[in-house]
């Protein structure tokens, strides 16, 4: 399709869609259903073109959600740790369903009580952008290299490590080939991603010893095949930390299912994550400390 189809293509949904907006409907939340061909030309360019859109309000249509642990030194004998990692959920709520969840879990927070006080000793800076509509909220999508929220960007470039988490189809991966990725028929697969070389081989190791299939997505065994979802652009928040490198798990929708007894709604997920919600939590933890070891606060 040229520039000028997809201009047409858009101006012809939208057109479409403005009785919805009229009468008060958010204009995105009808898109996925009122026009699936054009959902990847609909897509925001940023999230600066999101956040300006009228007909989205916040609170409502999406959220934003961070917080920033406050530290500070003293004393004049003595050096005291300073926050090296954050957790970045770019597609939480409904866009990339569970990936909220586990942001605020890895962060040391329980995801029925993210404003309270941490359930595990040790915690980290996280933000998170959650899609609200009860339909349509892959409309909210924005490409990772193209975020430009603020905080978000904040987060990653203060810290020398971000871990994102993403979510996808397992069907999207072409992994069902036989002998490409045995078991072929588990489809619970984390496809760990980032330019980090050191957190990538943290996470495979510890995400498979707890139990879950786990590969890493530059492995020259699958050669291009999931250069879509190997995070190496470097505008993607994962790498733009002071050390220009960082990580991100793409989770196949089956495995985010599994960390959690009902996955049907935010509310359910908040209240039923269940142990496997914990060793994948755990595991990415491990992963975090084992990276942290070799990068002493100076």
């Amino acid at each position: 399709m040229t520039s000028s189809e997809r201009v047409t293509s858009r101006r012809t949904v939208l057109t479409a869609l403005a009785a919805a907006a009229a009468a008060g409907t958010p204009l995105i939340g009808q898109l996925a259903a009122a026009a699936p061909a054009f959902a990847g030309d609909l897509e925001y360019a940023n999230n600066t073109a999101l956040y300006q859109d009228p007909n989205l309000v916040e609170g409502t249509a999406y959220s934003r959600r961070y917080r920033r642990h406050e530290k500070f030194d003293l004393k004049q004998g003595e050096k005291y740790d300073f926050p090296r990692t954050a957790v970045l959920a770019l597609h939480g709520g409904g866009i990339e369903i569970g990936t909220s969840e586990l942001a605020l879990g890895i962060a040391g927070y329980s995801p029925g009580d993210a404003a309270g006080a941490p359930v595990l000793p040790v915690t980290y800076d996280y933000w998170m952008f959650e899609g609200l509509l009860s339909s349509g909220n892959k409309a909210l999508h924005v490409t990772s290299k193209n975020c430009d929220d603020h905080v978000a960007l904040s987060l990653a470039r203060s810290h020398l490590n971000v871990l994102s988490l993403h979510g996808c189809q397992y069907d999207q991966l072409g992994m069902a080939e036989p002998g490409v990725w045995p078991p072929s028929s588990d489809p619970r697969l984390a496809v760990v991603g980032g330019l980090n070389p050191a957190f990538r081989t943290a996470l495979v190791s510890e995400l498979t010893k707890a139990g879950f299939p786990a590969i890493d997505a530059f492995d020259p065994k699958y050669g291009t095949r999931l250069a879509d979802f190997n995070g190496s652009h470097v505008t993607n928040p994962c790498n733009l930390t002071m050390l220009g490198k960082g990580a991100q798990i793409e989770m196949t929708t089956e495995l985010r299912q599994s960390l959690f007894d009902d996955y049907s709604s935010r509310s359910a997920r908040a209240a039923t994550w269940n142990g496997e919600f914990v060793k994948f939590r755990d595991a990415c933890r491990r992963a975090i400390t084992t990276v942290e070891a070799g990068q002493p606060v100076l």
